[in-house]
């Protein structure tokens, strides 16, 4: 595996885990503390659209924190298997794969949204009409 870069910030309890769990598992890594090196983090967290912390670098991809992994044993099993899709497809079609994910789980969200406004309307319909009796 290719070393991998991490950001992250000093005072950053969750990104003290991430280094521990990738330190346990054997994965090499360098830390890049954002106050360190603000360029490029502001790079990394303009072109990801997230900047969240701890942020990897491996083969050419970000994994961000919540949004890629949601835990450190998640990112270590990630990247034990990682495969990048930089090396297996050109950037438009990672582009338009991402945006149909994207997609996918805002019909997702708003369909969870409508239930649960459903479940409210209905709870205050029933309230109302009790009221009324």
């Amino acid at each position: 595996m290719e070393k991998i870069i991490i950001y992250t910030n000093e005072q950053c309890p969750y990104c003290k885990q991430v280094k521990e769990e990738l330190t346990k598992n054997n994965i090499e890594f360098e830390n890049r503390f954002t106050k360190d090196f603000e360029d490029q983090w502001k790079s990394i967290s303009g072109l990801t659209g997230m900047p969240t912390v701890p942020t990897i670098y491996c083969q050419n991809d970000y994994l961000v924190a919540g949004r890629d992994f949601p835990n450190p044993q998640m990112l270590v099993n990630i990247l034990k298997n990682y495969i990048p899709l930089s090396l297996n497809f050109p950037n438009e079609r990672q582009t338009l794969e991402r945006v149909k994910t994207l997609n996918y789980n805002i019909v997702t969200a708003f369909g969870r949204l409508d239930q649960l406004l459903r479940q409210i309307e209905t709870k205050l319909n029933t309230d109302e009409h009790k009221s009324t009796d």
